[in-house]
């Protein structure tokens, strides 16, 4: 299996390839200082291949390394994924706890 993630900054989108297809993407708006992560997607035909997880690691390893702005994650993946890995929620503009109660789910139990 061969992905790779691009940043397509002209559609504002981190895209997720495979096998040189493009088969799912992370949308994202921005406002000063800030990226709000609105939607993420996969192919409904590629499901359960940790495609998604895969995009998220590569997009926030991206925004940690070439973004100045934090993130404000409003797509609910994108919450669950920055509270199972913490080691992303520093690029976080506010708590993960206040993304969680914007989506109204609950965190997972310890």
């Amino acid at each position: 299996m061969d992905t790779k993630v691009i940043h397509n900054a002209e559609q504002h989108r981190y895209e997720i390839w495979l096998d040189g297809e493009k088969v799912g993407h992370a949308d994202y708006s921005l406002r000063p200082g800030e990226i709000h992560f609105v939607h993420t997607e996969v192919d409904p035909a590629q499901q359960g291949k940790n495609l998604a997880a895969i995009l998220m690691n590569a997009t926030l390893q991206d925004v940690r390394e070439n973004r100045s702005e934090k993130v404000v994650p409003v797509c609910s993946y994108v919450v669950k994924y920055m509270e199972k890995h913490p080691e992303t929620q520093d690029l976080l503009l506010n708590p993960i706890e206040d993304a969680i109660a914007a989506c109204q789910w609950k965190p997972k139990q310890a």
